[in-house]
This record gives structure tokens, C-alpha cells and sequence, in this order.
């Protein structure tokens, strides 16, 4: 077990530890994105308005925007060997990054919620047990899975790629049989708002990953090329999540009643009964867990980072790390028991809600990555609130709260409509904005801040110590 179980959390990975190829990337965001909330994601663009041909259009487009951004993030990993979100402090500081980090815990353990309530229904169904107890049951696994760490990550990617491909394809046959798809995609009638949405809603499912899609990549040889890396996740996660979102935008327009808060069981039925539907169960709880140990295991990272930021610290006892895992356990578990039976226009709002917050860090992360640091960082000093970074980046943190402020008029969700929304038939593009407003803002603000670029030799990550364990 003491090759498998992963020793470290929030350090440098030594280059004597780095294993695997970019290929990695394609079959763990393909296998993480062949899951039913993908599905559900999916159909929400035809529950909200939209027709079965513009949704498929819109999130296709919104699944390359995002995912390429997403993809962007996954590079930085074999050059660094950090997780995505130590990284912020780069651009925030040591401690300045605990703001957006706190935003992507809540959005770790939102995902974990509501990965928990589609799989608990399938393991509940599956058990005999019921939802209720099939959540916790379904948590608790997470859990222990995401303590081993990254290498049964990819592990579980590669099989629920295969099985949960496979999988699609049978339900793809059996939906063909139960709908006329060429009727289906007959009306071409365009409306931008629901046009709009459904970009917005694909687009938000990708940018989530942002925060910690270097998580993964971060254990690759540091002479993997960044633009392997781009292509094989970025081809992996859109891959998955169009063909998971094209199923679900098909299913609720073919039977909108059967499928809409029922969609573990229609899907079900839809494969047949028997051995076919505890097989069908099966491979939800299968697809769920490969997703829901990824929103573990990132949140176990930002956790760490958050706390390291103050109290210095680079290891992590065993018993440490799992008392971090079980936090984000038990935070996901009490709210998927609480919002179970509003589901469907929770989650929505939540992932239109989430973008206000990840597209101005991301656009702040990626701009200063690639064109003020030309991906170089000083490793050591990411641990250090006296270094070149500093405890707190002022500027930056004012462009990344510009960046969400900026959105608010144009942000369109159940609990908040911004003013110009109605001026745009009910189109959200805040994201849009979202991204382009702080990337220009901390782009001025940080370019002739050369102090805070390293020379050539101080990015190296080997000066980092190799023997600290996390």
C-alpha cells in the first residue's frame, strides 16, 4: 500500500516521482464527465427553454470556451508540480489567496452535494436501502477512495472512461428507439436568451474544474509538453461532457414529464429492468464516484493550502489528511440531505452562480501565468508570506473583486437578476464579462511588476525540499 496511498498533498512533486503521459488527462476527464449530473446539466438548457437542435449548438460552444480555459489551467501542472490552487498565491500572496479559496471549497462541497444526491439514489435503488441512507453510504466511499490519493484517481478515470462510454452508446441506442431524435431536432427556431443559457450552463461545468484540474497533471515528467497536456484534456472533458450533455438535452425533450426530476429512474428504465437496471445503477454510483472523489480530493487541497497560508505548514501527518477529507465529507453529505428535494433549480442556480466567482480567477490565473510570469515562479516563495509574492497582493485582489462586481448587472439566477438582463431578452452573460474584465484590469496592474517575476534559475521547482511530505 505504501506505493499507492500518496504522500503528498500541497508540495512540490520531486521529478524522481513523476510517472505517466499526457494521454492520462484524456481518459480521467472523460471518465469524469461521462456521469449523470452532466446529463442533468445537459437538460437543463431544453428545461429552461431551448429546443433540442440550439442546445446541442450552445453547449457545444460553451463546452470548447470553457474547456479551453480549463485545459490552459491543466498545463501549468508538469511545469510546476503544485496543485492548481497554491499556485493563486502567486497572484493574491501567501495569505491572499485564502479568498478565492474559500470560494472553491464552497464549490467543492456544492459538487459533492449534488453528486451525492443522483448517486444515492442509484445506490439506494441498488442496496435496497433507500436515497437517504444511499447518500452517506456513497459519501463514505468518496471519502476513503480520495484518501489514497492521486494514483487510484486515475485509476477509477480509466475504468469509469470505458465502462460509462460503453454504457452511453447502449443508451444512446435505446433513447433512438423510444424518440424520434430527427423530429426532435427538426425545429431550428433560434432564441438568443435560452441560446445564451445553454452556452452559459456548459461553459460553467467546465470552468468549475479550473480550480483544480493541475491537481492532476501535476505528477506528470516536467518535460511533458504543455501543449500535449492542452489537447488530451481538453479533448477528454469535452468529449464526455458533450456526449453526457447531448443524451440529457435529448432525453428532456423527448419526454420532459418521465425524465425531469426523475432522471436516475428514467434513465434506468430506459435500459431495461433486471440485471440491466442494477448494472445501469451500477454505473451512475461508478461515474458519481469518479467526480465526487476529484470535488474531494480538490477540496482536501484547498483546505491544506488555506491553513498553510497562516500557520506555514508543508507536511501532513496521515491522520491529518484524512481528518481534512472527512471536513469535506461531512459539509457535503448534511448539505445533500438538506437540498435533496429541490434538486433541479438549485443546482442551475448554483452552477450560473459559481461563474461570478471562477471566471475572474481564472482569467487573473491564466494572464499571469502565461504573460506576466512567462511560467516562471519562484517555488519556495509560495510558502513564504515575507517573500517575493508577499503576504497579501492588494491590486490583485481589488481586479479579482472588480472582476465579480462586474458581472452582477448582467448575472441572470433564481435569487438575483441583474439590471440588464431583461435589456438583453434574459441572456446571462456575465461570464463573458467576467472573464474579460479582470484579465485586461490585472493585466495593467501587474506588468510592470517585475519584481515579482523570478530569473531563469529561482522558478526551478528541484530547489523546493524533496523530502517533504504532504
Amino acid at each position: 500500500m505504501a506505493g499507492v496511498v500518496e504522500r503528498r498533498s500541497i508540495d512540490v512533486v520531486p521529478d524522481d516521482e513523476r510517472h505517466g503521459s499526457a494521454v492520462s488527462q484524456f481518459t480521467l476527464w472523460l471518465g469524469a464527465n461521462l456521469q449523470i449530473t452532466a446529463v442533468i446539466t445537459g437538460a437543463l438548457a431544453v428545461v429552461f427553454g431551448a429546443n433540442a437542435f440550439w442546445s446541442l449548438v450552445g453547449l457545444l460552444l460553451g463546452n470548447l470556451l470553457g474547456g479551453a480555459v480549463m485545459a490552459l489551467h491543466s498545463a501549468q501542472g508538469p511545469r510546476l508540480g503544485l496543485p492548481q490552487m497554491i499556485t493563486s498565491r502567486a497572484q493574491f500572496g501567501v495569505r491572499g489567496a485564502v479568498v478565492p479559496l474559500a470560494l472553491v471549497i464552497v464549490m467543492y462541497i456544492g459538487f459533492f452535494a449534488s453528486g451525492s444526491v443522483l448517486a444515492g439514489q442509484a445506490v439506494g435503488e441498488l442496496t435496497h436501502l433507500g436515497e437517504t441512507p444511499g447518500i452517506v453510504l456513497f459519501a463514505a466511499v468518496t471519502a476513503l477512495a480520495a484518501a489514497v490519493g492521486y494514483r487510484l484517481i486515475h485509476t477509477l478515470g480509466k475504468i469509469a472512461g470505458l465502462v460509462c462510454a460503453l454504457t452511453f452508446v447502449y443508451l444512446g441506442i435505446r433513447l433512438a428507439q423510444h424518440a424520434d431524435l430527427g423530429a426532435l431536432l427538426a425545429d431550428h427556431r433560434f432564441g438568443l436568451p435560452v441560446f445564451l443559457l445553454a452556452v452559459s450552463l456548459s461553459a460553467s461545468w467546465q470552468l468549475a474544474f479550473g480550480p483544480y484540474v493541475a491537481d492532476y497533471s501535476r505528477y506528470l515528467p516536467r518535460h511533458t509538453s504543455a501543449r500535449a497536456t492542452f489537447w488530451w484534456t481538453l479533448s477528454g472533458s469535452v468529449l464526455g461532457s458533450q456526449w453526457s450533455m447531448t443524451f440529457g438535452a435529448l432525453a428532456a425533450a423527448a419526454a420532459p414529464t418521465a425524465f425531469v426530476g426523475h432522471e436516475v429512474g428514467y434513465v434506468v428504465g430506459l435500459g431495461g429492468t433486471g440485471l440491466i437496471a442494477s448494472f445501469l445503477f451500477f454505473v451512475i454510483a461508478l461515474g458519481k464516484l469518479t467526480i465526487n472523489i476529484l470535488n474531494t480530493y480538490g477540496g482536501f487541497m484547498s483546505l491544506v493550502t488555506s491553513v498553510s497560508g497562516f500557520r506555514g505548514q508543508r507536511t501532513l501527518t496521515p491522520r491529518g489528511r484524512s481528518a481534512y477529507i472527512a471536513g469535506i465529507m461531512v459539509a457535503g453529505t448534511a448539505v445533500a440531505l438538506l437540498g435533496k428535494d429541490s434538486f433541479l433549480t438549485s443546482f442551475k442556480d448554483f452552477l450560473l452562480f459559481l461563474l461570478a466567482f471562477f471566471t475572474p480567477w481564472s482569467a487573473i490565473n491564466l494572464v499571469d501565468y502565461y504573460l506576466i510570469s512567462k511560467e516562471r515562479y519562484d517555488i519556495p516563495a509560495l510558502s513564504d508570506p515575507t517573500g517575493r509574492y508577499g503576504a497579501w497582493n492588494v491590486r490583485a485582489l481589488t481586479v479579482y473583486a472588480l472582476g465579480v462586481l462586474v458581472q452582477l448587472p448582467f448575472l441572470a439566477t433564481h435569487f438575483y437578476t441583474g439590471p440588464l438582463v431583461a435589456r438583453l431578452g434574459g441572456a446571462d452573460v456575465s461570464w463573458l464579462v467576467g472573464l474579460a474584465v479582470p484579465a485586461v484590469g490585472y493585466w495593467l496592474a501587474a506588468r510592470r511588476d517585475t519584481a515579482r517575476i523570478p530569473d531563469a534559475a529561482a522558478d526551478d521547482g528541484r530547489r523546493a525540499p524533496a523530502g517533504s511530505g504532504g
